[in-house]
C-alpha cells in the first residue's frame, strides 16, 4: 500500500504502517496538549497507541486462523480508521470464512475481558467519555475494544460482521448469491449511517461512503472470481496489440496512442520477452517534463508481471491484482509475449460472461455452445 513504511516481520507477517497515523497521533497530541498541558498529550499519545497494539492484535487474529486453514497474509498495514490484513484469499468454505472472521473481534474480547477482570477496568462508562483523562487508562481501553468489536460485528463489508454474514448465507446460498445478498444489506446500513450523519456527525458520512464502495467492491470481486473459474486464459487474452522495442522513443509512443484503442504499450526486445509497460499516464507526463525524444526505457514501468498462457484465467486475474500495473503480460512456453491482459478486458469478458448466463433461447429453440 502506497504511503506505507514497514515495522519489520512480527510472527511471520509484515507490519506497515501509514504515514497518515502520524498525523493522527499528532492531531490527538496537540487536542489534548491545548486543553491539559504535557502530560495530558503524552496520555493521548500512549492511549492512542495502546488502542492501535488491540487493532494490530485483532488483525493477527484473522492472520493466524488464516494460517490455520492454508492460507497466507501478505501484510498488515494499520490507518487511522484501522487495519487491514492482506490475506491473499477468502475460503471459500462457509465454516472457514466465519471462523477467520470472528477471529479478529474475538482477540477484542479477550482483551476487554482481561482489562476488566485482572485490571479492574470499570464498568459503565459513557463512550463520550472516552477522551475524559480523569477515568483510568484501562477502563477506557477496556470500552475501546468493546467498541471494536461491536462495530466490526456491523454486517457490512469490509467489516467482519459482512464476512459473518455472507458465511452465514453461503449455508444456504451459492456464494455469488450470498455476497449479492451481504452487500446489499451492507449498502442498506451505509445509508443508515448516512441518514444519521446528516445530524451533525461528519464521521459517520464517512465512514457510510467507506462502507457502500467496499460493499460493492465486494460483490465484483466475488462475481469475477466466479465468472472466471476454470475459463481458458484465451478468452479474456488480447492478442492484437501494439507493442514498442527498447529503442523506441515517446514520441514514437504517441502516434500509438493516438492511431489505436490502446492506453497501454508493452515494450519488448528482439526475442518478443517482455521489458516494461509504457503507460498513457507515463506517457503524458514524459512528453510535458522531457520531450517526444525521451527514451521509452526511461519512463516504463519495469518488472510487469507476466503469466503462462496456459494457466487458468483466474490465476491471471489474481496476478494482475496483486501486481499493481494496468496489464500483465502473457508468454508462451519460450518467453515470448503472445498477449495482454488488463482490468478492462477482464471487465469486459466478465460482462460478456454475465450476459450469456442470463440469455435464454425462444421458446422451441435449443441453446447451442
Amino acid at each position: 500500500m502506497g504511503w506505507s513504511i514497514s515495522l519489520g516481520r512480527i510472527a511471520g507477517t509484515e507490519v506497515r504502517i501509514h504515514l497518515t497515523f502520524f498525523l493522527l497521533v499528532a492531531w490527538f497530541a496537540i487536542i489534548a496538549g491545548a486543553r491539559g498541558g504535557q502530560a495530558a498529550a503524552v496520555d493521548a499519545v500512549l492511549f492512542i497507541l495502546a488502542i492501535f497494539a488491540c487493532v494490530l492484535a485483532h488483525e493477527y487474529g484473522h492472520v493466524l486462523a488464516a494460517r490455520r486453514f492454508g492460507i497466507g497474509t501478505r501484510n498488515i498495514t494499520l490507518l487511522p480508521i484501522g487495519g487491514v490484513a492482506s490475506i491473499e484469499r477468502m475460503p471459500e468454505k462457509p465454516t472457514q470464512e466465519l471462523i477467520i472472521a470472528l477471529a479478529g473481534p474475538a482477540v477484542n474480547v479477550v482483551i476487554a475481558f482481561v482489562l476488566f477482570t485482572v485490571f479492574g477496568a470499570g464498568v459503565g462508562l459513557d463512550p463520550a467519555q472516552l477522551e475524559n483523562q480523569t477515568i483510568d487508562f484501562t477502563t477506557r481501553l477496556a470500552f475501546v475494544n468493546v467498541m471494536l468489536v461491536v462495530f466490526n460485528l456491523i454486517p457490512a463489508f469490509p467489516m467482519d460482521g459482512g464476512r459473518v454474514l455472507r458465511a452465514l448465507l453461503s449455508y444456504r446460498f451459492d456464494r455469488t448469491l450470498a455476497t449479492r445478498i451481504a452487500a446489499g444489506i451492507g449498502q442498506a446500513v451505509a445509508f443508515g449511517l448516512g441518514f444519521l450523519g446528516l445530524f451533525g456527525n461528519p464521521l459517520l458520512i464517512f465512514i457510510a461512503l467507506f462502507v457502500f464502495l467496499a460493499a460493492s467492491h465486494e460483490s465484483y470481486a466475488v462475481a469475477l472470481t466466479e465468472a472466471t473459474k476454470g475459463a481458458p486464459m484465451r478468452q479474456a487474452t488480447i492478442t492484437a496489440f501494439s507493442t514498442l522495442s527498447p529503442q523506441s522513443n515517446v514520441g514514437e509512443a504517441a502516434r500509438l496512442l493516438l492511431s489505436t484503442t490502446q492506453t497501454e504499450f508493452p515494450v519488448t526486445d528482439g526475442g518478443g520477452r517482455l521489458r516494461g509497460v509504457l503507460t498513457r499516464d507515463g506517457m503524458i507526463r514524459a512528453l510535458s517534463e522531457s520531450g517526444p525524444d525521451t527514451a521509452v526505457l526511461d519512463v516504463m514501468e519495469r518488472d510487469v508481471a507476466t503469466i503462462n498462457c496456459r494457466a487458468p484465467l483466474e490465476h491471471a486475474v489474481t496476478t494482475l491484482q496483486q501486481s499493481g500495473h494496468p496489464l500483465i503480460g502473457v508468454i508462451d512456453d519460450d518467453g515470448r509475449v503472445v498477449g495482454i491482459i488488463t482490468l478492462e478486458n477482464i471487465a469486459e469478458y466478465m460482462m460478456v460472461a454475465q450476459a450469456n448466463r442470463e440469455w435464454r433461447p425462444p421458446a422451441g429453440r435449443l441453446r447451442t455452445e
